[in-house]
């Protein structure tokens, strides 16, 4: 005979989250919080490299598809700005390193550049695709509304990866290093953003 139910306890309640388990909130939480770092971050760096692109009619080119990504990169931050709002979220305080660290990487990129900018923008939008799938794949079936939201801008990052490489990303200088390099600084970024 099955024991009955605790009568105190609501039947549908899960299990408290064990010692080096994250509770559901607490999971949630840092997903808004690296993801809305990681839209700023992306913001930056196509400032970076609009403030450098963005000056010659010899890269208006260039320049006017790092327009057209940066306003959707923009859309994305203000809707984790808007869901850390209405969740109670406090964004990471490295946001003052990644506000930095962005638009050097964008801008130096850049002054190397137009092909530099786009290897910049390839590993970059790789990393965070890498990223995006695995947070929905986490959130799942029951992911709602916050999986809708990352599978949408997931497309976004693909389909900016793939302008990059179309506008020969991989013909910058030394890009197999510099990818490397990037998408391990966006890896480090995204750790330290979930947890600080």
């Amino acid at each position: 005979m099955a024991p009955s139910p605790d009568p105190g306890r609501p039947a549908s309640r899960k299990p408290p989250a064990r010692p080096g388990e994250t509770a559901p909130r607490q999971r949630r939480a840092a997903m808004l919080r690296v993801d809305h770092a990681g839209e700023h971050g992306a913001v930056r760096i196509y400032e970076g490299q609009l403030a450098v692109l963005g000056q010659s009619p010899a890269t208006a080119r260039s320049a006017a598809l790092v327009r057209k990504m940066a306003a959707q990169e923009e859309a994305h931050l203000a809707t984790f700005d808007r869901l850390l709002g209405e969740e109670r979220v406090r964004p990471t305080l490295l946001a003052p390193v990644w506000h930095v660290a962005g638009f050097a990487l964008g801008a130096a990129t850049a002054l190397i550049g137009e092909k530099a900018a786009m290897a910049c923008t390839a590993a970059v939008e790789e990393a965070i695709d890498d990223h995006y799938a695995a947070q929905s794949a986490e959130l799942g079936a029951e992911g709602g509304a916050l999986k809708d939201t990352i599978d949408r801008f997931r497309a976004d990052e693909a389909e900016h990866r793939q302008t990059a490489l179309a506008e020969g990303a991989e013909r910058a200088p030394a890009y197999p290093l510099m990818s490397a390099l990037i998408r391990a600084g966006c890896r480090a970024a995204i750790r330290l953003s979930e947890r600080v």
